[in-house]
């Protein structure tokens, strides 16, 4: 009986091995033949996690000009995944998901992690976003390294940052 069992083990490690080696081909073959990412995307994807996606998009589309590509809503037509873009950027946004971890800044009272983005006119773009709701952050303001930035949140607690680049970059304008 013991080396019936053995012999069972060894068949079943022999079929349990083979079709490790298969699947692993077959998606070999598949990543292969197929781009590593999909197309319009960018090698990099800030996702931003928020408590209403929809309210979100209508904010970025008034305050920043981010125009939405594609929204998924879930089977009660809540928006939960969405993504907008910029130029040819995309920034993805998702629902809370609790359960998952997934937490808004709003509602873990703060971020460690923004967004730089540049944009053609800082002054006016500012103005227009201060206009609009974004918490400023900081006003427009020429940096040592040639960027004109300024900083805000949105309602949803994440840090944006946006700047013109106005110079070049001039190691005797930094700080010592």
């Amino acid at each position: 009986m013991i080396v019936k069992l053995n012999k069972l083990s060894d068949y079943a490690l022999r079929m349990d091995t083979i079709s490790t080696h298969l699947t692993n081909s077959i998606r070999r073959q598949i990543m292969t033949d197929r781009p590593p990412k999909a197309e319009g995307m960018g090698w990099i994807t800030p996702y931003l996690t928020v408590k209403n996606v929809k309210d979100a998009i209508d904010f970025y589309q008034k305050a920043f000009g981010l125009e939405t590509k594609m929204t998924m809503p879930d089977k009660d037509g809540n928006i939960i995944h969405a993504e907008i873009g910029y130029n040819d950027c995309v920034i993805m946004i998702g629902a809370e998901c609790p359960e998952e971890g997934s937490k808004s800044p709003a509602t873990l009272s703060g971020s460690s992690v923004g967004l730089y983005i540049y944009v053609d006119d800082i002054d006016n773009f500012c103005a227009k976003a201060r206009d609009t709701g974004a918490k400023m952050l900081t006003e427009p303001e020429t940096m040592f390294w040639g960027d004109r930035m300024c900083s805000m949140e949105c309602p949803e607690g994440h840090r944006w940052t946006f700047a013109q680049n106005v110079a070049d970059f001039d190691p005797s304008k930094a700080p010592k």
